[in-house]
């Protein structure tokens, strides 16, 4: 290693971090990567539930629709390092990838620390620095540029620091928002931390009942205030304390956002999307045709999971020993209306602890798009979801921490600053 060779130093060994600190000694960086967990990687090989969800195959502009969270600040990052920089990379690492439903991509051995230890190799080979079990107190800055760093043992001089030290949520990875007190020291507005792509908390008694039960084909809408609206077809699950599954995950972001701003958020869950009313009730008019000498408990076999219709019935207010020949019509539209929009009343989130990513961080005002250095103070460069940025799920997180690390190291190393 050159004695000239800037000396870089990267905070966080996270996804971001571990291609940042690579990519920076790659590109000829002095390179130093404080962790102040005893391993790095930790989030990455949970993610995907165990498997890695590395990126989508989709192209890349439909990244940035996927990023809720200021997905158009990621063009630059996108168009210097880009799903299929990524897959390139990876692959030259002799990691062997499958692309699965939604586009989404996985290593082919569906083990999350393969690509870990992947990463761990390549930290070795580009001889990074590598300072684990030693947290970050401080960035230190002279003449609004910085200077270093200081830890529990030392401080360390640098000529340029790539903040990637996560988001709030899965703190027993080491993402218990420590950059976001770094940067506000510094200057830096942090916007409001809230949870996004995390199950909801339901007031309703039927979840705790319907726990476990999982929904396929069905349309989750919900309705904030009464003005703001968000819908999603799929799988959704009943938990003991409401719901959960992707299309939940999906409108979570809109419901945390809705409920952080005080307004009161109501859901209701279409059980056949695919039928309108009308189709749906001669359908119903069929079963009950079908089982006419039966109580109402058992003539929905037919059109509903068995462990669902004593809820449903209740919720439309007919007696499930009720005798399908005593059926009103007034009642039968009451069921047909209840499988068509099961309420919901949502007041709250699960902890952000629980959350897959955080929303909110380091305001991207404050940072500049094109090689992520602060507006503020001068070679302090800023990667993953430690920014106010996140999107939904399909590997979508993962190459957004991916492509900022990625420029952030570029950035860093080809500064021109004196």
């Amino acid at each position: 290693m050159s004695s000239t060779a800037k000396k870089i130093i990267v905070i966080g060994g996270g996804v971001a971090g571990l291609l940042s600190a690579i990519t920076a000694a790659h590109e000829g960086g002095q390179v130093s990567l404080f962790e102040k967990m005893p391993k790095v990687g930790l989030k990455m090989g949970i993610t995907g539930k165990g498997r890695c969800n590395i990126t989508n195959a989709a192209p890349i502009m439909d990244f940035i629709a996927k990023t809720p969270g200021n997905g158009r600040f990621l063009y630059s990052a996108y168009e210097k390092f880009n799903n299929e920089d990524l897959l390139d990379l990876l692959h030259s690492w002799g990691l062997a990838t499958k692309v699965e439903r939604g586009g989404r991509v996985f290593p082919q051995s569906d083990d999350a620390q393969e690509v870990r230890h992947l990463f761990m190799k390549k930290l070795a080979d580009e001889k990074v620095d590598l300072h684990l079990e030693e947290p970050v107190r401080k960035i230190l800055t002279e003449g609004g540029r910085v200077k270093g760093i200081l830890t529990g043992k030392r401080m360390y001089e640098a000529d340029a620091v790539i903040l990637t030290t996560g988001g709030a949520s899965y703190p027993r990875t080491g993402s218990t928002g420590d950059g976001y007190r770094m940067a506000r020291e510094l200057g830096h507005k942090v916007t409001v931390i809230r949870p996004a792509l995390i199950p909801l908390v339901c007031r309703e008694e039927y979840c705790r009942e319907l726990q476990g039960i999982s929904l396929k084909n069905v349309t989750l809408s919900v309705d904030g205030g009464g003005r703001r609206k968000g819908e999603e077809f799929g799988e959704m699950l009943f938990t003991h304390f409401g719901i959960s599954g992707p299309i939940v995950l999906s409108l979570s972001d809109k419901v945390s956002l809705w409920l952080s701003q005080g307004h009161s958020v109501k859901g209701s869950i279409d059980l056949k999307p695919a039928l309108t009313r009308e189709v749906l009730d001669k359908r119903v008019l069929r079963d009950l045709e079908k089982y006419q000498k039966r109580q109402m408990a058992g003539a929905l076999q037919d059109l509903m999971l068995h462990r669902m219709t004593d809820v449903v019935l209740n919720l439309a207010g007919i007696p499930r020993d009720l005798p399908v020949s005593d059926l009103k019509k007034a009642d039968r539209l009451k069921l047909v209306e209840t499988l068509k929009a099961m309420p919901l009343t949502i007041t709250g989130t699960r902890p952000i602890e629980e959350a897959i990513v955080t929303a909110g961080g380091i305001s991207v005002k404050e940072v500049n798009p094109s090689t992520l250095e602060s507006k503020l103070i001068q070679n302090l460069y800023f990667a993953g979801e430690v920014l106010d940025i996140h999107a939904f799920t399909g590997g979508y997180n993962l190459q957004a921490a991916f492509s900022t690390g990625h420029l952030a190291a570029l950035s860093a190393v080809r500064s021109e600053h004196a």
